[in-house]
């Protein structure tokens, strides 16, 4: 059972493979300026009122008559974050991880979610839509104080702009950090010194180009990992979109009280987070050039003459680590994505956890973890391999009656289901065990092609990332003996030579193909199959009896 689900999956990701595009080269609008996207027109002036405002499905364009070009990088950073703005827009263009490298290696640069590089374009940008005329994402801002850097003692760093407009609207945006956090606050202050009303809204949009597509299939987790548009409210759960199924006919739009937008990747997010109070309305939208946009429009605002409002949202931009996503806001755990496996997964992940608490390595916690299941399973498999044992005592007789009836077939399986019924034999008894435990192992496996803990993470002697193969093929090499082992003494009465040369190359097949898959996803099935090989062969050694002789009734 367990080789035809890696079969399957191993099949549906080589689907996958087949049927995505040929990588194309970057168009040339994004790698000559990719900074600077492309927008839709935007009718300013067409802003309703608050009362009736609806959903916009397009998005502003400069409020300039030409969008100025990249100003000099504005710095932003905590210990854990480091961010690049550009005054153009006061947009975000670069968020590198300080605690995650891009190789396992000393001196690797720290892994860039957003950036401007043409091949994994991915940047925040922030604006009002409004009457009179407020700033887009694409209008010059004037730099507050500068960079800024979490210095000792303090909790928080922040960098500011301000836009002023012919009509007497001021805009300062704040964006606030704080220590330990892959939370971004940004605030909009909007200062109406004016002589009409203004109305409108602010927004967040995430723009991006998908990342090269990941070859290697089932052997290589990443490929495997959804990328690609994800979003939550109260009423409808979590929801998500692949860039290939965005439908510019047809585009995604949802008022939502208390939600968020994202875009996810492999163990990373980054997710918008607007008021939790009041009325966002989210909404994507495909863009020349192969990018792709999500976006969370805010309330509806009305700023008198000589008043001000304020407007404020969060970005999420870090690691899929649970904790994190949880107090960061409602639901955003679930993008932490186990697909069907979720409810197994979660708890899975959350003793996996504790499990390296104690440890304080992810190698012996994902041993430990596979010894809690096993003995949280021993009664099920003892029932799996008592009814092994059985088999195994009759296999001579099954054997004689395969001789005696040669290829009639009909009056074999009478005989043996007969044979069965004599000696109280389960043929399913060894079967019904493994419908029960596959969904817990599967559940597992997804914990850890989707654990952002694991991800560079040491084990013992030669494993020194868990994430990557094994360098001296150790572990495949003890798997393939595992697997010989346990066939050998699994019982084979009935099957036919062809069925049994099979049965013999399997292991060489699956040995080879785990020489690939991450020393971590290998270390779970070697420990869990080291242990069934123990416990198959104390079981059957208690309740089982000798071979009997052919001729035996």
């Amino acid at each position: 059972m367990a080789w035809l689900v890696v079969a399957f999956l191993m099949w549906d990701a080589w689907q996958k493979d087949r049927a995505a595009p040929p990588e194309a080269a970057m168009p040339e609008t994004v790698a000559a300026d990719p900074s600077i996207p492309d927008a839709v027109s935007f009718d300013a002036a067409a802003v309703p009122e608050p009362s009736t405002q609806a959903a916009l499905d397009v998005v502003p364009e400069a409020t300039t008559s030409e969008a100025p070009a990249r100003s000099a990088p504005v710095y932003l950073e905590n210990d854990v974050l480091r961010l690049t703005l550009d005054a153009r827009g006061g947009s975000l263009v670069t968020a590198e991880l300080l605690a995650y490298a891009e190789e396992p290696k000393p001196g690797s640069a720290p892994v860039k979610l957003l950036t401007t590089e043409s091949s994994h374009f991915f940047v925040v940008q922030s604006g009002l839509v409004g009457s009179p005329v407020a700033p887009s994402h694409q209008d010059a801002m004037t730099v507050i104080g500068g960079d800024a850097k979490l210095v000792d003692g303090a909790d928080s760093a922040e960098v500011s702009f301000r836009w002023q407009g012919g009509d007497g609207i001021h805009v300062i945006r704040t964006y606030r950090v704080t220590r330990g956090s892959y939370e971004v606050a940004i605030e909009d202050r909007i200062e109406n010194q004016g002589s009409v009303a203004w109305r409108g809204n602010t927004y967040q949009q995430m723009l991006r180009v998908p990342p090269p597509k990941k070859s290697g299939g089932f052997t290589n987790p990443e490929s495997l990992s959804f990328v690609g548009a994800a979003w939550y409210s109260p009423q409808d759960k979590f929801g998500k979109l692949k860039f290939e199924d965005y439908d510019p006919k047809a585009p995604f739009q949802r008022d939502v009280v208390g939600g968020w937008v994202a875009m996810l990747q492999h163990y990373f997010v980054a997710a918008i987070v607007p008021d939790p109070n009041s009325t966002a309305k989210f909404a994507n939208a495909m863009l020349p050039g192969g990018r792709y946009l999500i976006r969370a429009l805010g309330a509806p605002l009305e700023v008198a003459p000589g008043a001000t409002a304020t407007s404020a949202s969060m970005l999420y931009l870090g690691p899929k680590l649970r904790d994190h996503l949880e107090s960061a806001a409602p639901g955003l755990g679930l993008s932490l994505d186990y697909g069907i496996f979720t409810v197994i997964s979660q708890p899975l992940h959350a003793l996996l956890s504790w499990l390296h608490k104690l440890t304080g390595n992810w190698g012996w916690a994902i041993v430990l973890l596979v010894v809690l299941i096993k003995a949280a399973l021993f009664k099920l498999s003892e029932a799996q391999y008592k009814s092994f044992a059985k088999m195994r005592r009759i296999q001579p007789r099954m054997a004689a009656l395969k001789e005696r009836y040669g290829d009639d077939r009909q009056k074999y399986n009478m005989a043996v289901m007969e044979l069965y019924k004599t000696e109280k034999i389960n043929p399913l008894g060894g079967c019904l065990p493994l419908f029960v435990q596959m969904p817990i192992f599967l559940a597992l496996y997804w914990v850890l092609v989707e654990g952002v803990e694991l991800r560079h993470a040491p084990w013992v002697l030669w494993v020194q990332n868990l994430t990557a193969p094994d360098p001296f093929f150790i572990l495949p090499v003890v798997n393939l003996a595992t697997m010989w082992l346990t066939q050998k003494l699994s019982p084979s009465a009935g099957m036919d030579p062809m069925q049994q040369r099979m049965m013999q190359i399997m292991p060489i097949v699956f040995g080879v193909m785990f020489a690939f898959f991450p020393a971590g996803l290998v270390l779970y099935w070697t420990t869990n199959g080291l242990l069934g090989l123990v416990q198959q062969w104390y079981i059957m050694r208690r309740h089982g009896e000798p071979a009997e002789p052919a001729a035996a009734k």
